[in-house]
């Protein structure tokens, strides 16, 4: 078996970067593992590379066997030769399905012997990275879910795990979650690159509580006020957008309920729904804030992660990276 520890992909990816630690303007990478759920992230990757005229690396990241498990030395490397096989054929099928899904675009493929959430944000660096929501038990059970949610949590730029049914057409609004604290710029600017690309409408969503409120009879509240009030939180936040966006349409949404309940009812329908890592009230350094969680884990449609500028990621562990074809 040839292989090689840690020199990066044998196939580059197209689009600028070396694949480790690509920045913005580098490839889209998505990972596959063969299941449903990762052609479906594979195939929206596609069509998100072509839409903003970049390149997409596919990755497949499967666990090799533990030799300790099997006595017998050719039996193990039997066993490991059927794995690695299994593994080309579904990363072969996933660049077939990323290159019928968008024939433009250039394709870069990648196998990797190791921890899928580890090499797939490695790869990714603080450029987008796709993953589906679920994945294959086969592989090593390279694209589960906890492996969705740790690249959700720990990635340095912007997730996007495929779930539910993106909107057809295009009216079908890209759906973002502001709530006026820094964490939210970012996934505003991500919005908002994503519906201008595509040609799509942005919706903007705000939404107030306080519990003191909730004690006092409605009679003595001037709710219009307080609405008012966040209504100019929302349209701050999106101030010096159009000038460089100048074609985007833009609706608010300013509503009085609770943050995950608002977004998700919002993005039925939507092309994709983006929230930040962590809002108001958030510490530096935590995994995902309640209300990315939730929509992670509910969204009828696409979610992006977006966290803020300068997050980084755990250390890269152990890998070995194969070339993509024998």
């Amino acid at each position: 078996m040839d292989e090689e520890r840690d020199r990066g992909p044998t196939t580059a990816p197209s689009g600028g970067g070396d694949g480790h630690g690509a920045g913005p303007g580098g490839p889209v990478v998505v990972g596959t593992d063969g299941s449903e759920s990762s052609l479906a992230a594979v195939r929206w990757a596609a069509r998100t590379a072509a839409s903003t005229g970049r390149g997409l690396h596919v990755v497949l990241a499967y666990g090799a066997v533990d030799p300790t498990l099997l006595a017998d030395a050719s039996l193990w490397r039997r066993y490991q030769h059927e794995i690695e096989a299994q593994a080309r054929h579904e990363l072969a099928r996933a660049v077939e399905a990323a290159r019928a899904e968008a024939p433009a675009v250039a394709v870069s493929e990648e196998l990797v012997d190791g921890p899928a959430a580890e090499a797939l944000m490695e790869r990714a660096g603080s450029g987008l990275l796709v993953v589906g929501e679920q994945g294959a038990d086969g592989l090593g059970g390279a694209l589960l879910g906890s492996v969705a949610s740790t690249v959700a949590s720990h990635a340095e730029g912007p997730v996007v795990i495929v779930r539910g049914t993106a909107g057809p057409g295009p009216d079908a609004p890209v759906v973002v979650g502001v709530d006026g604290s820094p964490a939210s710029d970012a996934a505003i600017d991500f919005a908002v690159a994503v519906a201008d690309a595509e040609g799509r409408p942005l919706v903007a969503v705000h939404t107030w509580s306080d519990p003191l409120i909730e004690t006092v009879p409605e009679a003595f509240i001037d709710l219009d006020a307080i609405t008012e009030d966040e209504r100019r939180v929302l349209v701050e936040q999106l101030s010096g957008r159009s000038a460089t966006h100048p074609d985007l349409q833009v609706t608010t949404v300013v509503t009085r309920s609770r943050p995950a309940r608002a977004l998700l009812e919002t993005a039925r329908g939507a092309r994709l729904l983006v929230v930040g890592t962590r809002g108001r009230g958030g510490f530096a350094g935590l995994l995902l804030g309640s209300v990315s969680r939730a929509v992670v884990h509910r969204a009828p449609c696409p979610v992006a992660v977006v966290p803020p500028p300068g997050v980084r990621h755990r250390p890269r562990s152990a890998e070995r990276v194969h070339a993509a074809a024998p």
